[in-house]
């Protein structure tokens, strides 16, 4: 079973990335898929959810109209698109797929600073 996240780096405020996390070794199209992040000496919380077939998704407030979840099961990728990003917005980021087990990612740094 694998995640593996892409797609971080630097990135000035007010601007945009996109996560990737492709998945391997399970049934993608069965998993609940969210992103988390974890800012620098706090600790991990969610970001993002995204149901089975991704008609369903849910936010946390503070990303709310600015980050948006999406998955293509053909691709067994789930994605995070990033938007008017802010400096409390740096952390590592990580995606967990949820089912009967759990798995994480390693996780890709995300760094929004001037």
């Amino acid at each position: 079973v694998q995640l593996v996240e892409s797609g971080g780096g630097l990135v000035q405020p007010g601007g945009s990335l996109r996560l990737s996390c492709a998945a391997s070794g399970f049934t993608f199209s069965s998993y609940i898929m969210r992103w988390y992040r974890q800012p620098p000496g706090k600790e991990r919380e969610l970001v993002a959810a995204i149901g089975r077939t991704g008609g369903s998704t849910d936010y946390a407030d503070y990303v709310k109209d600015r980050f948006t979840i999406s998955r293509d099961n053909a691709k067994n990728t789930v994605y995070l698109q990033m938007n008017s990003l802010r400096p409390e917005d740096t952390a590592v980021y990580y995606c967990y797929a949820q089912h009967f087990r759990n798995y994480w990612g390693q996780g890709t740094q995300v760094t929004v600073s001037s």
